[in-house]
């Protein structure tokens, strides 16, 4: 395999399904929603679904071991089932996408395979793809335990490109016809509109890839990273879907020592789907990722975090400082604290050193991260704590990771809940389970 990203083998449904049941939301979003999900069963009801593929992670810590096997048994048998009878329509090339998101911006986003040799998450690797943030290696069972055995995948990573030419996916725009349509629909529960084109001609694929090569060269390399220069290059950064993507990784290095060296070129479970986008769109806003405690009380919160800001000589001020963050207590109310002099660069780095010790210190109490200070100050009053972060500025992404590596877990997001990727697209990662599905429908 030559290319770090290629046309993928894309299977959708048949036009028959409804795509606004077909499709849902990312499965580690609304982590502490599960009504969300329950309305998100009631639109798909009766009918195909994404949500029969995939493990929502609000049921990873509400569920028992035992439920929970059920569920991943239940998604590898609804995979063979909407693979022999679901997922009739395929084709090879890349999906070039417009999303309109909830303030009616559209963003643009392009479908195809990353090669997984090309990607790494182990720290200090400096691979052609690379994690935007610290990537949680205990995140990743639940996600491989489903991958395991998946015949299909269907991932919800979003990779970044710094491409302020915009030379990749906006010149798309320009080249789809509207026999080229796959699908116009709107998303369920607010998730805005989805459309999508094939892109099936091969020399529109070639400028796709030969722009993307022109990107990660050593040229334009070092003339925006004149700090790096000489450094290996970067082509795209994760922005969201960091553990989907790291799960495909590992379930990847598990299969590869099996095979042969030409078994291992050709293998489909070396891709893994991804959309692309570029971090300059203007539709691409960074959202900070809030913390929320859960088992504990906002003075006892307050307490150990004045105490452990002494303790490092961070300088903890109830006013402005060289970083802020807010604590919400269960009044929802929000106090803000600043450090003087933080040892961190960002402030939801420091914010995360102190998650870290106060879960150490403190068994009975968890954490989660919520996207959107509303819906933080919203669960703070049914008794939890919360640490609103500052605003990220999105230019600084790529410029972090290239200079400094991966960046503080959970450090951003891109924008809201409701407007993280939604499954769509489909494609097969069992070669053999794929022969035989080939050999019993007919796919157009």
């Amino acid at each position: 395999m030559e290319k770090t990203f290629v046309p993928a083998d894309i299977l959708l449904p048949s036009v028959q399904y409804d795509p606004s049941q077909w499709a849902c939301v990312a499965c580690d979003q609304f982590t502490s929603e599960p009504e969300y999900w329950q309305k998100a069963w009631a639109c798909a009801a009766g009918q195909p679904s994404t949500l029969r593929l995939i493990l929502p992670e609000v049921y990873l810590n509400s569920d028992s071991p035992q439920r929970l096997q059920e569920r991943i048994e239940s998604i590898h048998e609804h995979m063979k089932v909407y693979r022999v009878e679901i997922l009739r329509r395929k084709m090879h090339g890349f999906m070039y996408i417009e999303r309109t998101q909830m303030d009616g911006s559209v963003r643009q986003g392009l479908v195809g395979c990353v090669d997984l040799e090309d990607y790494s998450y182990e720290k200090g690797a400096k691979p052609l793809i690379r994690p935007s943030e610290n990537t949680v290696v205990e995140r990743i069972p639940p996600r491989l335990a489903v991958r395991r055995g998946a015949v299909l995948e269907l991932p919800h990573v979003m990779m970044l490109l710094d491409d302020p030419e915009k030379t990749v996916i906006e010149p798309l725009a320009d080249t789809c016809s509207d026999d080229a349509l796959a699908y116009d629909f709107d998303l369920m529960l607010q998730g805005g509109h989805l459309c999508g084109w094939r892109i099936t001609d091969e020399a529109v694929q070639q400028r796709v890839m030969a722009a993307l090569e022109r990107l990660a060269s050593r040229e334009v390399f070092d003339a925006r990273y004149p700090a790096a220069a000489g450094q290996p290059p970067l082509m795209m950064a994760v922005g969201d879907g960091n553990h989907s993507l790291a799960t495909a990784k590992a379930h990847w290095d598990e299969i590869k020592t099996h095979l042969t060296e030409e078994e291992r070129r050709d293998h489909p479970a070396r891709l893994c789907l991804v959309e692309l986008c570029n971090v300059h769109s203007p539709a691409i806003q960074m959202e900070p990722i809030h913390r929320l405690f859960t088992g504990t009380t906002g003075r006892e919160v307050l307490e150990a975090l004045t105490a452990w800001s002494r303790e490092n000589g961070f300088g903890l001020q109830h006013a402005a400082a060289q970083q802020t963050i807010t604590l919400v207590d269960e009044t929802g109310a929000g106090q803000t604290l600043g450090f003087a002099s933080p040892t961190e660069p960002l402030a939801v780095g420091t914010a995360e050193a102190f998650v870290g010790h106060f879960l150490a210190s403190h068994p009975g109490a968890a954490v989660d991260y919520i996207h959107g200070a509303d819906t933080v100050r919203a669960l703070a009053r049914k008794g939890g704590v919360g640490l609103l972060m500052p605003d990220f500025a999105k230019s600084d992404l790529f410029k972090g990771v290239v200079l400094g590596g991966v960046l503080p877990r959970k450090t951003f997001s891109m924008g809201h809940a409701q407007e993280k990727r939604y499954y769509m697209e489909c494609r097969d990662i069992d070669p053999d389970f794929a022969r035989h599905a080939e050999s019993l429908s007919t796919c157009l």
